[in-house]
Parts: structure tokens; sequence; C-alpha cells
């Protein structure tokens, strides 16, 4: 459905039914579509935290770290930041979005995508645009859409940023849920390439993403801009599994 449509048709649709919160029910102002509660139910990462995937680690570290998983694995892109753990209502809105079609709750994901935001290692380093991870064209029509390009255009509008769809998934892999961080790198091997080098050359890219896992997926993005001659990859995404 063109955005345009989908708009009025949304608009519409509150004019019969009011607006409520998506989780609990309780009614809500127009355009809230989670209460004050439930969004205070949603697991948010603090410090101490790597600087370069985002994992939460118990104890007191004070100094900013990378985490033994990161140092014996190097990656392609220079951080992932995410402000909020896969659990909980945020996985369950990822979800529900995903692959049950419920559209409207693209704006609480991009509320908490737009967080990473003001995180130093994305607000203290200009970018020049934001590029979407991208889905393999049989996955997308089965779907209808990609999510990680539908939170990359709302991230855009508040940024003031412009959406590159740089980089095109030419294999067709398989789900990678339940598969461990190495054989989710063999299966994404030579899956993406970079459409025109010259959308990315020099250029400073922030990848969108709705979660990292592994960051198998994103890193794999990463290596082909940096290939293509990007200056520099970092991550954002609205939840980390």
């Amino acid at each position: 459905m063109p955005p345009f449509l989908r708009k009025s048709f949304e608009t519409l649709l509150s004019l019969f039914y009011p607006p409520h919160c998506a989780k609990c029910g309780v009614d809500t102002a127009a355009g809230i579509h989670l209460c004050q509660a439930c969004g205070a139910k949603a697991h948010r990462i603090e410090a101490p935290f790597c600087e370069r995937c985002s994992e939460p680690f118990a104890g007191a570290i004070e100094d900013a770290f990378v985490c033994p998983k990161c140092g014996s694995h190097p990656s392609h892109f220079e951080c992932a930041v995410t402000r909020y753990l896969s659990q909980g209502v945020v996985r369950e809105f990822i979800h529900r979005f995903k692959y049950d079609r419920q559209f409207y709750l693209r704006h609480p994901l991009a509320d908490w995508l737009a967080e990473t935001l003001e995180d130093d290692r994305i607000h203290a380093h200009p970018f020049d645009a934001f590029v979407p991870v991208p889905l393999h064209p049989a996955r997308r029509r089965e779907r209808d859409f990609n999510q990680a390009e539908v939170l990359a255009d709302l991230l855009a509008q508040r940024a003031g940023k412009p959406v590159l769809h740089a980089i095109q998934r030419i294999r067709y892999t398989t789900t990678q849920t339940r598969l461990e961080r190495h054989q989710r790198m063999e299966n994404l091997r030579n899956a993406f390439r970079v459409r025109h080098t010259s959308l990315v050359q020099s250029r400073h890219l922030i990848l969108v993403d709705d979660v990292f896992t592994t960051g198998s997926t994103v890193d794999e993005c990463a290596r082909v801009l940096r290939d293509a001659g990007a200056a520099s990859v970092r991550v954002v995404t609205v939840a980390r599994g």
C-alpha cells in the first residue's frame, strides 16, 4: 500500500477506533501506541556495556571497554548502537510489526530507534546518510515490506538525513534464527553487493536494522560498504538480541 493511502487509512480508522496502547489496551492520545506504564517496562540497556556491540555486562566497570567477543572477532563496522534488549514489549512489538504486518507499530519502534541518535558514538561524529539492511526480493514479496527500510525512513525524517538504498541482497539465505555465529557468517557469504560504488565512496554511513543478534548480517553489509569505499560504517538497531 502506498504511504499516502496507508496514512489516510490509518486516519480514517482512528475515527472509528479511538487510539489505545497496543500492549495493554488503555486509551491513549492520538498517535500514541504505547502508554507510559507499558513503555517503562521496556528493558533498557544501561552501562556498563561493550562500546563496540552494546552488549550489557554486570559488574562495576567504569571505563569504556570492548567485550572479549568483539576483541577476538574484529568487525567491519565501528560500533553497533542500541538502547534496548529484545525482550518483553520490545520483542513483542518487533514481531507484531515484522511478521503480523501491524504497520502502525513502526511508530513506537522508531521512537526506540531514535534514542540511538543521542548516543555519543553516533551524535559526536557526523554522518552522511542512513543505509537500511536489504531483504532478498523473494522475502520482500513474502513480507510486503522491508522493516529496516520503513524504520530508516522514519529515522531519516527526524535526523534530516537522506536514506541510501545502497546495498542489494543478491543471494537468498535460509533463516538465521537457529544458527551459531560462524554458521551465520558462512550463510551470508557473498549475499550482498553495493549497487553503485559512487553512492558510498568517502561517505560516513549508518546501517539500520531492527535487531542486532550476533552482528553477522550488519557486519557483512559493513564489509561490502567499506570495500566499495565508504569512509566509515556504524550500526543502529531498535534492540539487541
